[in-house]
């Protein structure tokens, strides 16, 4: 049959019906189809795509979409099955704006099905300013928040994906943001493997992550979006990593013009795509024509990019009769309701972590309360809750309009700003600290203080979103910023209770709030429902049940130069300091008391998984919910802290008990060795279980220590 086109052929695979669409393109068709504004091949049938779009924490940038709290706020869940959940609505949302679009004949930019997300960089250093888009500082917490968040976006069909996720920004990056077109991010192989890699490692392996995109920076040496020891050695070579890999948005242009380790445009796409990169954000890739040309590339080498990428967009049912793809039938109706509005409060809700209560003074009984007073620059900040990266929302709550909005018309709610966000003064002309007669006024007024402190997405985020006041997106400081302490002092002054509420997207060092403020919540940017659930929490509608998925610090001194990749002193795993407040610690309203803990071995063995057992009864007054967490430390110099290594969710009534079950892995033991093997060390490991960190700070505030056994391996074994 002359005129059989295999590539329409729906009962074949995809990459067989790939590579036949491929076979019938002329070299300037193919190379236009590793730009990420792909252009339509008409005479093939093939429509244009653009495959840039972004979903962090909801589809964003093309309009309404639910807004979900920032990627950071959701890690200070701990909760695996909410992230895939969440992820499950927005590939839903983005599937229904496709269809949508499509109709319209709209193929722009945030149109598209290819999701750039998750980001699970290691949010190293407090001072970075995407650290809000990652899932935090840890390995662990990161590859298993990562690898559900990928399943939520690509879905379960048996054929076809929903959308296709995106890990990113492969690898080693995480500031500063001012040096990211030249920056080269210095790693030992152990940190490479031990830190760096693991998150990606299990979206590859685990999640089977449709792409992965490179990150702007070189890695010892090599610009990381034409990384061979990345991009072929590693994600392809040793880890099978089968999908497309994107470039970061012009990181191919910095290789010749920052990076200086090529001289041309065309040595610099020969480059990235002799090793693995096959989409290109950016315009560069048209001079591969050239380098066919020059032969720098061969031909057959953008004949598999392009099979790649095709492969991924008939996974997604592009070229499929529209009637055998599930997903199209999703309707707009699916954008921003009501069920995805509640899914929202409940994520802001999960995400809130209580980090001080001194004397209980949360949550507030409004019976007992005639007048509020809301002050801060973050009170009434829309910014505040939503973070980067975002969408549209059709509704946004800010605090002081979600507690006016609870408390309704019985308790007057006075409101300031309070000061600028940054600045010392509010009102342009205005002296300094313009607004703390208002702010002393309304504490005078009120039977109780909620202050609104923090940062922004116009003070931490990425080098060139508009607006960053501070080192391209990069924090100079962990302190508050402008003369918020100044005020917050001013309000402590008063006499009345206060309750901060910080709403920022990374660590804060509040010092002397912590010695001062009975009551402390970090609210992180809580979504566009936020004000709702903040609310909810104060007044104790429900019990706070985040954990922090990055140190608080106490000071910014403390910390090695941003620039210095090497993990000694950094996170939870290898700082000798006390956190001011520790990874993985949250208080609640009600109390956890834990029992009946059980490992079933005393042995560490290759192949052998070992199953931890504890009993979790809540024993306050209020429903809730906790995290089981179990961490592991080999017993040998120079090893890191108890690291976590397994944790769970579980929510209780009053009263109730539940047993809980976590099995380790064989893995969950080894710590990799400068050669990048993950090695089992004959000797002691020390098991710990319980609700935190094992260490005294974490074990001070929460007032339970976990449960500790000795667990010992044999031998030394490559794993």
């Amino acid at each position: 049959m002359q005129d059989y086109k295999a590539y329409l052929d729906e009962t074949l695979d995809f990459e067989e019906r790939a590579k036949d669409l491929v076979s019938r393109m002329t070299l300037e068709e193919k190379v236009f189809q590793t730009l990420y504004t792909a252009p339509a091949i008409e005479r093939l049938g093939v429509k244009a795509y653009n495959w840039w779009n972004e979903a962090l924490h909801g589809v964003a940038r093309a309009g309404v979409a639910t807004v979900f709290p920032q990627a950071i706020g959701l890690a200070a869940t701990f909760d695996e099955e909410l992230l895939e959940e969440i992820a499950d609505v927005i590939s839903t949302e983005g599937r229904a704006k496709f269809n949508a679009q499509q109709k319209h004949g709209d193929y722009d930019i945030y149109k598209g099905l290819t999701f750039w997300s998750p980001n699970v960089n290691i949010f190293r250093d407090p001072r970075w300013g995407r650290g809000h888009e990652t899932f935090g500082e840890d390995p662990f917490l990161s590859s298993r928040l990562g690898v559900r968040f990928v399943k939520g976006i690509q879905g379960h069909d048996s054929k076809y994906m929903k959308a296709a996720a995106c890990a990113k920004h492969f690898a080693v990056h995480s500031g500063p943001e001012d040096l990211r077109h030249s920056f080269n991010a210095e790693c030992s192989t152990q940190d490479l493997y031990e830190t760096y890699l693991p998150a990606f490692k299990a979206c590859v392996q685990e999640a089977k992550v449709e792409a992965v995109m490179g990150a702007y920076n070189r890695t010892n040496g090599e610009p990381c979006c034409g990384s061979k020891t990345l991009l072929t050695d590693i994600l392809r070579d040793e880890w099978g990593f089968t999908g497309h890999v994107v470039s970061d948005c012009w990181a191919i242009k910095d290789f010749h013009e920052n990076h200086k380790v090529t001289s041309t445009p065309v040595e610099s796409v020969s480059l990235a795509m002799n090793n693995g990169c096959d989409l290109n954000c950016g315009n560069m890739f048209g001079h591969l024509l050239m380098a066919v040309r020059d032969g720098l590339v061969d031909e057959n080498t953008i004949d598999k990019a392009v099979t790649r990428l095709i492969t991924t967009r008939m996974k997604l049912g592009l070229f499929d009769n529209p009637e055998n793809v599930p997903f199209n039938k999703i309707g707009y109706d699916k954008v921003d309701n009501n069920e995805h509005k509640e899914l929202n409060i409940k994520a802001s809700r999960k995400s809130i972590v209580l980090l001080k209560n001194e004397g209980n003074l949360l949550p507030l009984d409004k019976s007992k309360l005639k007048t509020v007073g809301v002050i801060g620059p973050n009170a009434n900040n829309r910014k505040a809750l939503v973070g980067n990266y975002e969408g549209t929302a059709s509704e946004y709550i800010t605090v002081l309009e979600g507690i006016k909005e609870y408390l309704g018309e019985d308790i007057r709610v006075y409101y300031s700003e309070g000061c600028h966000l940054f600045k010392k003064s509010s009102q342009a002309l205005g002296m300094e600290n313009d607004r703390i007669a208002e702010a002393k006024t309304v504490c005078e007024m009120s039977d109780v203080v909620i202050a609104c402190f923090g940062l922004d997405p116009g003070l931490e985020g990425e080098e060139g979103d508009q607006g960053n006041e501070f080192a391209s997106g990069d924090k100079n400081s962990l302190n508050l910023p402008g003369i918020q302490e100044d005020v917050l002092k001013e309000l402590y002054n008063c006499g009345k209770p206060v309750i901060l509420v910080l709403l920022s997207g990374s660590a804060l060092s509040v010092t002397w709030a912590d010695e001062h403020i009975p009551a402390i919540v970090q609210g992180w940017y809580p979504g566009a429902q936020g004000g709702r659930a903040i609310a909810q929490v104060l007044f104790g509608d429900y019990s706070p049940e985040g954990k922090l998925p990055v140190t608080f610090y106490r000071t910014t001194e403390e910390l090695p130069e941003f620039t210095d990749y090497n993990m000694a002193n950094r996170t939870y795993r290898y700082m000798k300091n006390e956190a001011l407040y520790p990874f993985g610690y949250g208080l609640s309203y009600t109390d956890f008391e834990i029992s009946n803990v059980a490992i079933d071995s005393e042995e560490v063995a290759k192949g052998k998984n070992v199953l931890c057992t504890v009993n979790i009864k809540n024993t306050g007054s209020m429903p809730g919910a906790e995290t089981i967490q179990v961490y592991v430390k080999v017993k040998q110099e120079g090893t890191p802290n108890p690291q976590l290594k397994g944790l769970k969710k579980v929510y209780l009534n009053p009263g109730e008990l539940k047993t809980i079950s976590i099995e380790l892995q064989d893995k969950a033991f080894g710590l990799y060795d400068n050669e990048g093997r993950l090695v089992l060390h004959e000797g002691e490991y020390e098991v710990f279980i319980g609700i935190s960190q094992p260490d005294e700070r974490s074990i001070s505030l929460t007032g339970k220590k976990p449960y500790k056994k000795i667990m010992r391996s044999a031998q030394t074994v490559i794993l």
